[in-house]
């Protein structure tokens, strides 16, 4: 795998509660330079970042219900719509986890499904089912539920809890969804090393805000048998 190889399978990530204006600016000029497969933004910054990308091929894309996943259904679908109409190509949705966790799994498809209408022939859906608070059977469930209701991709963490993304977490998640949708891994993605795990093991995208090291590593390492 070469340098450009990799950066198209990254999310660029600002989603910390004090990112400014002029964070977003760089971090959207870093992923138009790199070539990364999108910017991911909370969603008051996707206007300016639609802005700034425009013209590129750098997806723009954001969260709803973040962090916490303990919003209604319509409130998640609401922040879909709009931000899709501000430019989003993709959502990264979270999904109510103490419903998961209390068994209401009908609860947990609906959420996904009213996110999923309103990104449908609009924008990508990723379903992130925060593994750090799952056992593993609850992961297979959300995999599976995520699946049922539509989602284009199922993704391992915000980042904001008490663990992310795991090797053993995406093999689980790739075995459960099988080869038609997309894996994502996120929270604690830092390093190269970390990266080529986590795609060897069956992750299709990667988010990370560590994106510019990881890929500049990948450049000095491509002659060291990469």
């Amino acid at each position: 795998m070469d340098k450009k190889t990799l950066a198209s399978y990254i999310d660029h990530t600002i989603l910390k509660a004090d990112a400014q204006v002029k964070d977003v600016e760089k971090l959207c000029k870093e992923a138009a330079e790199y070539q990364f497969a999108s910017v991911c933004v909370n969603a008051a910054n996707v206007k300016q970042a639609a802005g700034i990308l425009n013209g590129t091929e750098i997806k723009v894309c954001t969260v709803v219900g973040f962090p916490l996943g303990a919003t209604l259904p319509q409130v998640k679908a609401f922040e879909a719509e709009e931000a899709i109409k501000n430019g989003a190509h993709e959502v990264d949705m979270v999904i109510n986890v103490g419903a998961l966790k209390s068994g209401q799994l009908d609860i947990v498809e609906q959420d996904i499904k009213a996110v999923a209408a309103a990104c449908k022939n609009k924008a990508l859906l990723k379903v992130i089912i925060e593994t750090c608070l799952l056992t593993d059977e609850e992961k297979v469930t959300a995999c599976q539920l995520a699946k049922k209701a539509g989602a284009d991709f199922v993704k391992t963490s915000t980042g904001f809890s008490t663990g992310g993304a795991t090797v053993e977490d995406i093999k689980l998640m790739r075995d459960t969804v099988g080869p038609s949708m997309g894996v994502k891994a996120s929270g604690g993605v830092r390093d190269l090393e970390t990266s080529l795990k986590m795609i060897e093991a069956g992750a299709t995208r990667i988010g990370a805000s560590a994106s510019v090291h990881i890929v500049n590593d990948m450049k000095a390492a491509e002659g060291s048998g990469y």
